[in-house]
């Protein structure tokens, strides 16, 4: 990925405060709300008892130290040892709350994005790397977890404690009071700067750590490409580069927290020492208290605290506004397949396809199907051949929905599919690759998906069929043997086989299978053929060849070049025209009688 599709994606932060943006996250509090209200309850009476305790100070030395009124002292040290407890108590359940909030908001964002990728076309993959729609759901997720659990309920907390030290301050002392907060120009002057600068360090991070993941999920994917061609040094000198720049980011990052809160802490310092020079000097005139001293020095200790917590929660929320901007995106985009209004139904389904001079194109008018038109009748097997990009694996992609056409119509039992529910015209097909998909699971879960109408015994049947029995019986485990991701302990037959028994035990009307046979060897292939045989019985199939000689039987052959119907016949009748299809077979004859000799 280029440079540029990084910035216009990762780099591109929009405000660090966004009302729109907010506004639709906390749509996904409102359900509930009654824990938000409770939670910012909590945080009032939390953040006032923190604020009490220099107060009881004050009146432990201004009425009873300097009184020597030992029982008054003990009273006010259980006061203040009660109040300890109670905002131990009370912060308990605040955190509980407002992580069970966080945790139920993401759970419902997951979902909703999860759901909302399964009805997105393919036309939407097609652009997209994997790699950052992962991403969406999992990063951008969790950074706004930190704003559903500690940074919008949690930010009230440190605006009320300002708030409660404000008013015991001035309640106590205006004069001093002002005299503390003098330094305050000096602070809303540095916190302002701190937050442009982390702003732009963030915007490195968040860029580097884009490249980061982007090259290291690819070439964990390629990895025995990696292997073959020994890139391994170069890969990884390639790899230390983006590492390097992305630890120089954070590092960048790291030297403004590094001058900010120690800059906070010498202002802390600062007033103290003004409260001590300015209130000194009134103790000495007789018009302040021992304990008025006492009680603001911890005040000023306390009022710093959450403007540092703050300026973290400033950094929270501009990570937030970031990923939700990149979250809604995806959730705002329409790239659908969109069903019709009032749907047809198929009822049960003949099997009878017809292409009524379809044009298609992936991108704009960049034709890759020119004015095809064919028919198929229920129970026949047609046959797509052609060379590589001619236009053949359009053909299913369009049958099935995963794109529409651009121009005329496919009717299946005379019925237009664009007026048909997409998962009442998918239940009818059935879809064998050349690149098997196998899930994490074991292998009955492999071949029924997990649908419950599919019993174990209609799965073990269909296996029976198609010959995937023969090796899944001599597993340790049989039909529970566990699959590991993209089923990396099986052979590329055995996938094939159970691409099959799946294929078969969803019983479908119509069977569309993409050179299912081209990457497999001569003894896999014949027990591949066997169970071809046996899967297009009693149904209408499509078939997508590479090796020729596994459809001279096909009722049909279609052959496609650059886009159009060429040549149309069985298998005598195109070669007997010498046109495009006899000069693939004789390609591949020729390359057999090398490989016999």
């Amino acid at each position: 990925m280029s440079s540029n599709d990084y910035k216009s994606e990762e780099e591109i932060l929009g405000k660090a405060y966004d009302s729109k943006l907010m506004k639709r996250l906390l749509g996904y509090i409102k359900p509930y709300k009654k824990y938000v209200i409770f939670a910012i309850l909590l945080n009032i009476i939390v953040a006032a008892l923190g604020p009490v305790r220099p107060y009881l100070t004050k009146i432990a030395v201004d009425d009873y130290i300097v009184n020597s009124d030992y029982t008054g002292l003990l009273y006010i040290g259980l006061a203040l040892f009660a109040s300890l407890l109670l905002q131990a108590v009370i912060q308990y359940f605040l955190t509980y709350y407002t992580q069970y909030l966080g945790q139920r908001t993401l759970y419902d964002l997951r979902t909703q994005i999860f759901n909302h990728i399964q009805k997105l076309a393919l036309k939407f993959f097609d652009r997209t790397p994997i790699g950052r729609i992962v991403t969406r759901a999992t990063n951008d997720v969790e950074a706004l977890g930190e704003l559903f659990s500690s940074g919008i309920v949690m930010v009230f907390s440190d605006i009320f404690i300002i708030i409660w030290i404000l008013a015991f301050m001035f309640f106590m002392d205006v004069k001093l009071s002002l005299v503390t907060l003098s330094v305050l120009p000096v602070l809303i002057y540095g916190t302002f700067l701190f937050r442009r600068k982390v702003r732009e360090s963030y915007r490195d991070v968040r860029l580097h750590l884009a490249r980061l993941n982007s090259y290291m999920q690819e070439h964990v994917t390629g990895m025995s490409a990696v292997h073959i061609f020994h890139k391994e040094k170069d890969e990884l000198k390639k790899f230390s580069s983006i590492n390097n720049d992305y630890r120089t980011a954070n590092i960048n990052s790291i030297f403004y927290y590094a001058i900010f809160y120690p800059s906070v802490e010498i202002l802390s310092a600062v007033a103290v020492g003004m409260i001590i020079w300015y209130g000194g000097g009134e103790i000495i005139q007789g018009s302040l208290t021992i304990g008025v001293l006492f009680a603001f020095i911890q005040y000023t200790e306390m009022f710093f605290r959450p403007i540092r917590d703050l300026s973290e929660k400033y950094n929270i929320m501009q990570t937030a506004m970031a990923s939700s901007e990149r979250i809604f995106k995806l959730l705002d985009n329409e790239t659908f397949i969109k069903n019709p209004d009032k749907p047809v139904n198929l009822g049960k389904v003949k099997g009878s396809i017809e292409f009524k001079d379809v044009w298609f194109a992936y991108n704009d008018d960049d034709y890759v199907l020119k004015d095809i038109s064919f028919s198929i009748n229920p129970g026949e097997t047609i046959a797509i051949v052609g060379h590589t990009g001619a236009g053949k694996t359009s053909i299913i992609n369009i049958l099935t929905r995963f794109y529409d056409i651009n121009k005329g119509n496919i009717l299946v039992d005379g019925i237009d599919i664009e007026k048909v529910d997409k998962k009442e015209l998918r239940k009818h097909i059935s879809i064998v690759l050349q690149d098997v998909f196998l899930f994490s699971g074991n292998i009955e879960s492999n071949i029924n998906l997990d649908k419950e109408e599919i019993s174990r015994e209609k799965v073990i049947e269909a296996a029976k069929i198609v010959g995937a029995d023969e090796f899944v019986k001599n597993l340790p485990a049989k039909y529970d043997e566990e699959v590991k991701e993209r089923g990396a302990t099986l052979s590329v037959g055995q996938k094939q086989l159970i691409s099959f028994a799946r294929a078969l035990a969803y019983d479908p009307q119509i069977l569309i299978l993409d050179e299912a046979t081209s990457s497999v060897d001569t003894e896999t292939e014949q027990l591949i053929q066997k169970a071809i045989e046996k899967l297009l019985v009693g149904r209408t199939a499509i078939v997508i060849a590479h090796r020729l000689s596994t459809i001279q039987n096909a009722d049909k052959i279609i052959v496609l070049h650059k886009g159009e119907i060429r040549e149309s016949g069985n298998h005598q009748e195109l070669l007997a025209k010498r046109g495009i299809y006899y000069k693939l077979y004789q390609l591949q004859y020729k390359d057999q009688e090398v490989a016999v000799s």
